[in-house]
């Protein structure tokens, strides 16, 4: 065989093991979901591929086969041209028995090089960097190249499965899409400018719902508007001028014994034709939904869509009302950046390294806000005043405080056993260690 003619083998040879390289890593890389996508919109490829990712074993042993056949007749093949070729330039230099030693080992190095760089780690990142056109590409040669060594693939599958058996090792791959996958994929997303950071943070706050209860989004006890059923039409009038709201629930005698609600929408038609108003006409008023407080934020949202009520009142497990929720509660939450944050009244910054925060104010909110990654215990209380209870084991008093993830909080103000105000203050550097608490009395 000429020089030229070895020359042209092991060029086609290097081609052939970038093509099986290609494959193998394209088909290990391509993203289900994306291939779904590209097959529902009509690709046959695509539909290909995700039927090879799912029992890989056929496609893995022909590219195995394929990859090492190469590299042993490209060593071949290449040995016998280029062993001579250097070996004839260190005789120039060298005795005979050195130059041929030096050009084995010569030639040696360039083909180990030459198969490294061509064949494993140029096909390897541009099959990383595009997968699943690659993959669309490869999948139809490689399944004729099945049917050509189905002898040899018969073969070694088979032995391979009984292995893999006798060894009690995994033959199939998971491919389960957990929340924790979405979102380490819309942080990835965020990271490269593909994804708003607010969309990424709605995505997270949807997985949220699941975990977050009641109070940590509702209005408290002391905050809800309600009238009495024996409230006159003027008291009516001068409330939902002063307090405006979609819905207000109807007591008998306290807010513990609701008896319904009545709407804006029905009070402001009797407003309009100047027609008296009086809570005890039952026309009026309206079953309310009463949830418990230990439901999360995405089990409400089914008793909303199964009541269709936008507004539920929250009891706790003696039947005392604690809060009252509505549809935009939850929502807010959700949409997080993309809306104005609805508990900026609640977090207050005060300068670059301290903010003033309401004792209701949730603990998510805060932990979002002050960007800490890990608070203790959170499964155990709803409230920054919460985790000053859980940190300090009693009830705080004024000028108590924690310090937690390089922050310290100290309560400034207390009603009664109500903390009203709470200061977080960036720790400095070095005075504590971050997530290590430190309290004081």
């Amino acid at each position: 065989m000429s020089f030229t003619q070895s020359l042209l083998l092991l060029a086609l040879i290097i081609l052939f093991g970038a093509f099986f390289s290609i494959a193998e890593i394209a088909l290990a890389a391509s993203r289900p979901l994306k291939l779904r996508k590209l097959a529902d919109g009509g690709s046959a490829a695509a539909l290909r591929v995700i039927g090879v990712q799912k029992n890989p074993g056929n496609y893995l042993t022909v590219v195995q086969i394929s990859i090492n056949a190469l590299a042993i007749l490209g060593g071949i093949v290449g040995e016998r041209f280029l062993t001579p070729l250097f070996s004839q330039l260190f005789a120039m230099l060298l005795e005979p028995g050195l130059a041929t030693t030096l050009g084995f080992a010569m030639s040696f190095i360039v083909l180990t090089s030459l198969f490294i760089i061509a064949t494993d780690l140029i096909p390897k990142q541009v099959a990383m960097a595009m997968p699943e056109p690659l993959a669309m590409f490869s999948v139809g040669p490689m399944r004729l190249l099945n049917l050509l060594l189905h002898p040899l693939v018969w073969f070694y599958s088979r032995l391979v499965s009984a292995l893999i058996n006798l060894l009690h090792l995994p033959a199939r791959r998971d491919d389960s899409i957990t929340p924790e996958d979405i979102l380490a994929m819309t942080e990835a997303g965020a990271r490269s400018g593909l994804l708003a950071p607010g969309e990424q943070q709605a995505i997270e706050n949807i997985f949220e719902l699941d975990t977050r209860t009641l109070p940590s989004a509702m209005s408290n006890r002391d905050e809800i508007v309600y009238f009495l059923v024996d409230d006159s039409d003027a008291l009516i009038r001068t409330r939902i001028a002063d307090a405006p709201h979609s819905a207000y629930p109807v007591c008998d005698g306290d807010i513990d014994h609701i008896i319904g609600y009545v709407s804006m929408k029905d009070l402001f038609k009797r407003v309009l034709h100047n027609e008296p108003i009086s809570l005890g006409d039952p026309a009026l008023l309206h079953k309310p939904l009463v949830v418990p407080d230990r439901l999360t934020l995405a089990e409400l949202l089914k008793q909303f869509r199964l009541a269709g009520e936008d507004f539920a009142l929250i009891v706790n497990e003696y039947s005392l009302v604690v809060g009252l929720i509505t549809v935009n509660d939850v929502m807010s939450i959700v949409m997080g950046d993309l809306v104005p944050p609805w508990y900026e009244e609640q977090i207050v910054r005060r300068d670059d390294n301290s903010w003033l925060i309401d004792g209701i104010t949730p603990i998510q909110d805060v932990r979002r806000a002050l960007e800490i990654e890990h608070i203790p215990h959170e499964e155990g209380y709803e409230t920054i005043a919460g985790f000053l209870m859980t940190m300090l084991r009693r009830v705080p008093r004024r000028t108590d405080s924690v310090t937690w993830g390089g922050y310290t909080f100290e309560v400034v103000d207390v009603d009664s056993y109500r903390i009203d105000q709470v200061l977080a203050t960036r720790t400095p550097t070095g005075a504590a260690k971050v997530d290590e608490p430190i309290t004081e009395a």
